[in-house]
């Protein structure tokens, strides 16, 4: 076994191999650039060394040589599947944990993937290599752009119409280069209503190869994975048997060893018919929830085969025991088209129970920016069966807090509720369907915090006799309408119909909301203008400031709105489609920003002059104006 691996990669998975290593009892080192100096798997590790780039070859390999370092676990991602690291490591004599070349160059390219299983007779999808747009007609629309070198959902845009292709070619090339380092792309026809379900594999030196079962991965926004789960509730044991045992035909296909994941596309309407979409040579983030049915370590057995260990686990004695399911926390705010979200983590409280793991990488004090993936941790549950598992993660989800950055926590809790999902009905556009639903809770929470409890006749808002009067709040765009003290109070929140609230403090940060009887417990940190309760950041506005948004509409009249364009979020310039002095139109496309390695298309909201304030790799912050859109002068000034 290896004296000491470099972990070329970041954040949570990172600390996940840095944990098995310890484990093993084997020297790990870390790599970080400036902006992770302070993450949390540099200090777990038993030493870090600082490279520029974790896409950088010569820097993670010179850091290997610093280090010492018998092998190098590149986690998922960055440079994962690339087979220049595998070579760069073979002529350091450094172990790359993971594939050989031949598999990471065919199955790390999707185009030649395709081909090759497609002559092994494995079905798969129509798709064209080329981008042309004739090419893009055969396969026929809608159809589906994807980064021929990546994985993650990175890049991917669903095309419904020829006059669509331009955009999406460019804005998927940009990603696929930022990502990955190559902007090779493939056409592939968009199937309806699918499931997307993949296959883990073990595969030693010795020609053996076994599958672990499958995860269903339907349950996804902008092909981004976002809950995965094993079993799937929806294959037999029959299809189970036959696509794990493609799988494995797929990897002695090309000489595969070590980890490694099949993914499948299966018809909800035939889930009996299968279609390869391609092979992921590395580890997944979702490997948790494989490890929590079998057993298995994958981290170690990915070093053992590394290391030369044949496997000792034969197929048949391959069990699946209860299930498990996996949420994925993203820096990102699903009120506001989740978007990606920076801030610094304030307080965080991590669950812990029976059946519950949290692969993570977060800490109070942890800055969180705008320049990796935004996904934060991972919590999984596994339970006896799949009701159970749900519950428990659900359970775990309501008892996770990060305060500081805005997440999608509540909208993963609002997803296990849908019946949908609950009955296991699942498919890749599910997600998309749903509309995130505010939640009250931390409104009621924060406005009772200030609320104060009135003397006599004398309140703070003043003398009057009769009957006592609400003391009304705005919070954002909601009004919040509060009838007596907080320890006994009657909340109305926007037409919502009243409800009895109250509010107890159980430590610092801690509170207890009790609404109609049922009691939640709560984090609340103030942070100058911003109040952060559960998971949400909430903005009170002024009666001053109230009046002067009422006054300014009363002037505005019928006019044109805000002509300021701002920023929906912190990132960069990738890309400016006008110039200034250009006449738009509502709707068209000014400019793209990116942020943790998505972009975002700033459009026109109104039809007028354009005039820019920023150019391309311009960094900007979340609101900054990025541009004005003003009437043109023959047109006169609307009243």
């Amino acid at each position: 076994m290896f004296g000491t691996v470099l972990v070329a990669n970041r954040g949570e998975i990172a600390c996940r191999v840095i944990a098995t290593l310890q484990k093993l009892g084997i020297r790990s080192v870390a790599v970080f650039t400036d902006a992770d100096r302070a993450a949390l798997h540099v200090a777990r590790a038993d030493s870090a060394v600082r490279i520029e780039s974790y896409l950088s070859l010569d820097a993670v390999i010179a850091a290997a040589r610093t280090a010492h370092a018998d092998a190098i676990h590149p986690g998922y991602g960055f440079l994962s599947e690339n087979a220049d690291l595998a070579r760069a490591c073979e002529a350091a004599g450094v172990v790359f944990v993971g594939p050989g070349v031949k598999a990471l160059e065919l199955m790390g390219d999707k185009i030649r993937a395709k081909e090759h299983v497609s002559a092994a007779g494995v079905p798969v999808i129509p798709g064209s290599s080329s981008t042309a747009a004739e090419d893009a007609g055969r396969v026929g629309y809608p159809l589906l752009v994807k980064p021929s070198a990546g994985g993650g959902g990175k890049g991917m845009t669903v095309v419904e119409r020829p006059e669509d292709l331009a955009d999406a070619l460019a804005g998927a090339r940009r990603v696929a280069a930022a990502a990955f380092g190559d902007d090779t792309l493939l056409l592939e026809r968009l199937v309806r209503v699918p499931r997307h379900i993949e296959v883990q594999l073990l595969a030693d030196g010795f020609d053996h190869v076994i599958h672990l079962g499958e995860r269903e991965c339907s349950l996804q926004r902008r092909h981004q994975k976002v809950i995965e789960e094993a079993p799937s509730p929806l294959l037999d044991a029959a299809t189970r048997d036959r696509i794990g045992a493609a799988a494995c035909e797929v990897a002695r296909s090309v000489g595969y060893v070590g980890a490694g994941t099949v993914e499948f596309l299966v018809s909800d309407e035939a889930p009996t018919a299968f279609f390869f979409m391609e092979m992921n040579t590395r580890l997944q983030v979702e490997h948790p929830v494989t490890e929590l049915v079998t057993g298995l370590d994958l981290v170690e057995w990915q070093l053992r085969i590394a290391a030369g260990e044949p496997l000792d686990v034969q197929q048949a004695d391959v069990r699946l025991t209860g299930h498990a399911i996996e949420a994925r926390v993203y820096a990102e705010d699903p009120l506001r088209d989740f978007l990606p979200s920076t801030g610094t983590v304030r307080v965080l409280d991590e669950p812990s129970g029976e059946g519950i793991r949290v692969d993570s990488s977060l800490y109070a004090g942890l800055e969180i920016g705008s320049t990796y993936d935004p996904m934060l941790a991972k919590v999984i549950a596994w339970g006896p069966d799949r009701a159970t598992a749900l519950a428990r993660l659900d359970r775990a989800l309501a008892g996770t807090t990060v305060l500081g950055v805005r997440t999608n926590l509540a909208f993963l809790r609002q997803v296990l509720a849908d019946p949908d999902v609950g009955a296991g009905r699942l498919e890749t556009g599910l997600l998309g369907r749903l509309t995130p639903a505010a939640d009250v809770a931390p409104i009621i929470a924060a406005v009772l915090a200030r609320h104060p409890a009135p003397v006599g006749a004398w309140g703070t808002d003043g003398w009057r006799l009769g009957d006592p009067r609400p003391v009304r709040y705005e919070v954002g765009d909601v009004e919040v309408a509060v009838l007596g003290p907080p320890q006994d109070a009657t909340v109305t929140v926007g037409d919502d119909a009243p409800v009895h609230a109250s509010l107890t403090r159980t430590g610092p940060t801690a509170v207890a909301l009790e609404v109609d009887g049922v009691v939640q417990p709560l984090r609340l940190v103030s942070d100058g203008p911003v109040t952060w309760v559960g998971t949400s950041e909430l903005r009170f506005r002024s009666r001053v400031e109230r009046l002067t948004d009422e006054l300014a509409a009363l002037t505005r009249g019928t006019g044109p709105a805000d002509p300021e364009v701002r920023s929906p979020m912190p990132g960069i310039v990738v890309s400016v489609d006008v110039r200034t002095g250009d006449r738009v139109v509502a709707g068209q496309n000014l400019l793209t920003i990116e942020a943790m390695k998505m972009e975002h298309r700033v459009v026109a909201p109104s039809d007028g002059i354009v005039t820019l304030t920023v150019r391309p790799t311009d960094r900007v912050a979340l609101d900054h104006v990025v541009a004005t859109i003003t009437g043109h002068p023959d047109e006169g000034t609307p009243a």
